[in-house]
């Protein structure tokens, strides 16, 4: 066997092996990506429920001061 068959029976798994790995990698960060971008949108929407809730409230409460005001 001479050097050259040595190093490609030797380097070709390798090679192999780390292309598999880089993929499987790249294919993880992928859905774990989108997985986040799944709960970044429902943060967001959490968020304007939340902020129209209190803007609602906020003008409920400003009504019943304004009629107490009023009273006075």
């Amino acid at each position: 066997m001479s050097d050259t068959q040595l190093y490609l029976a030797i380097g070709v798994p390798i090679v192999t092996n780390a292309a598999m790995l880089t993929l499987a990698v790249t294919l993880l960060l992928m859905h774990i990506n989108s997985r986040f971008g799944a709960m970044d949108k429902r943060f967001d929407d959490m968020r304007d429920l939340w902020r129209s809730e209190l803007h609602r409230v906020e003008e409920v409460l400003d009504a019943r001061l304004k009629h107490l005001e009023e009273l006075r």
